[in-house]
């Protein structure tokens, strides 16, 4: 068993289904340094972004887990730790905001908007490597931030993720959840 002097967080992946050869990049480097940090990585589990992430932590001996939107866990990428069917389609990219600590965006189009859309409606934060795709309007949504590269959304990531694992004790406590 690894012993890390840090926390684990659970850190979504979003982005593009499909991704040039620059994101892609990113993708996998984000996802070595998620893996090489011991978070576990969440992600839509096909291809594009989830692929390159999926790739990254692989080759770093971390662990990835693919959220599918269809019925087959061998329906995922080939890098997947742990591909886990949900047979919901898109409603699968709630369940991937809702199992994360914190969000890292990756380029994308529509299918991201709304995952990055759901993570500010439920208070996290989304660290999004380039331009940020949503606007902060209400007190209760999450944050945005944009990072320059993979290393500083993980620095990133990190931070928010300790405050948000606080804030996720706090509501258990409120709801009884906790023993």
């Amino acid at each position: 068993m690894i012993s890390l002097s840090h926390p684990v967080y659970n850190i979504g992946v979003i982005g593009g289904s499909t991704a040039d050869s620059e994101h892609y990049g990113i993708a996998v480097e984000l996802g070595r340094t998620l893996a090489k940090r011991g978070h576990i990585v969440l992600c839509g589990g096909l291809h594009g972004i989830m692929e390159g992430v999926s790739q990254g932590v692989k080759e770093a001996g971390g662990i990835v887990i693919g959220l599918l939107p269809g019925y087959s866990p061998d329906s995922g990428n080939s890098h997947l730790t742990v591909g886990i069917p949900t047979g919901i389609g898109y409603m699968r990219n709630f369940l991937i905001i809702r199992g994360s600590d914190v969000i890292i965006s990756i380029d994308g189009a529509t299918g991201t908007l709304s995952e990055a859309a759901f993570a500010l409606s439920e208070g996290k934060t989304v660290v999004s490597i380039g331009t940020p795709p949503v606007t902060r309007l209400k007190d209760s949504d999450g944050k945005m931030i944009s990072a320059s590269t993979a290393v500083e959304a993980v620095n990133i990531a990190e931070n928010e993720a300790r405050e948000r694992r606080e804030v996720s004790r706090k509501l258990d406590s409120l709801h009884g959840y906790r023993s």
